[in-house]
């Protein structure tokens, strides 16, 4: 049965459509089943798998509003080795859509249950915002990873982030916890971010991975050539850490199990 993670964090521009797509290429990578779920209206997560997302006929919008069976709408980007069940534009409709529908914040959870025996990992792209969406993400998944980058406002955010997943965690789905914290867009030279990074440590112990994402060129490129950052410059600062992070991920898994 898949461990189920959402890469959440409501503060937009903090890297997590970035680490779900390079997490999801990274632990494919080291022979496990993949599905990226993107929830983002946005798309990026789709796109930067290399897929149209303008041109897909299925999407997570008709498997949560159609109820189209994701076995039909998940699809497999030509040069990756992991599935991935897309979004666009549509999906933003679904909030409104989800809003009047019985048990609207388990959908994804059902949605989820007829292929969760397929895979190892389904990791869930979520949007940059406590919505529904969100909401479905965190009902149906065991855990969060929440990447985050080491600066003041970062901090203020990651206070309601938790709260809401011990309130989820406590009325919806006693599976939920913090899996947890990536440190990214990491630069040592800048002396905030060491404290940031410091009080992380103090407050957060073990539950920060010990991989730390750095600032890189190539992670930022990648998206443009429809290619996780650990495909396109596998030799990159970037890509290394990503892949650490994969087998960091893996170990957690065990060491929980």
């Amino acid at each position: 049965m898949a461990k189920i993670f959402c890469v959440a964090n409501q503060k937009g521009g903090v890297g997590k459509t970035t680490t779900a797509v390079n997490l999801a290429a990274s632990l494919a990578g080291l022979d496990q089943r993949v599905l990226l779920i993107d929830l983002d209206p946005q798309g990026n997560a789709t796109m930067g798998s290399g897929i149209d997302k303008a041109a897909c006929e299925n999407t997570v919008y008709e498997v949560l509003v159609d109820g189209v069976k994701l076995s039909d709408a998940k699809l497999r980007p030509e040069a990756l080795n992991y599935d991935v069940l897309p979004a666009n534009r549509e999906l933003a409709g679904a909030e409104v859509e989800l809003v009047e529908m019985e048990n609207r914040d388990r959908i994804l959870r059902t949605a989820i249950a007829e292929v969760e025996n397929n895979y190892d990992f389904m990791l869930i792209d979520c949007p940059p915002a406590l919505s529904l969406l969100t909401l479905n993400a965190l009902c149906a998944a065991h855990g969060v990873v929440i990447p985050m980058q080491c600066e003041y406002f970062a901090l203020e955010g990651l206070s309601d982030l938790v709260n809401t997943i011990k309130q989820v965690h406590a009325n919806l789905n006693r599976d939920l916890k913090v899996i947890g914290l990536l440190r990214v867009m990491f630069d040592p030279r800048i002396t905030l971010q060491q404290q940031v990074s410091d009080q992380l440590k103090e407050h957060f112990g073990s539950k920060l991975f010990d991989v730390v994402i750095p600032r890189n060129v190539r992670l930022a490129e990648a998206p443009s050539y429809g290619l996780p950052g650990v495909v396109f410059d596998r030799s990159s600062r970037g890509a290394q850490a990503y892949l650490q992070f994969g087998t960091e991920m893996i170990e957690r898994v065990r060491a929980l199990q």
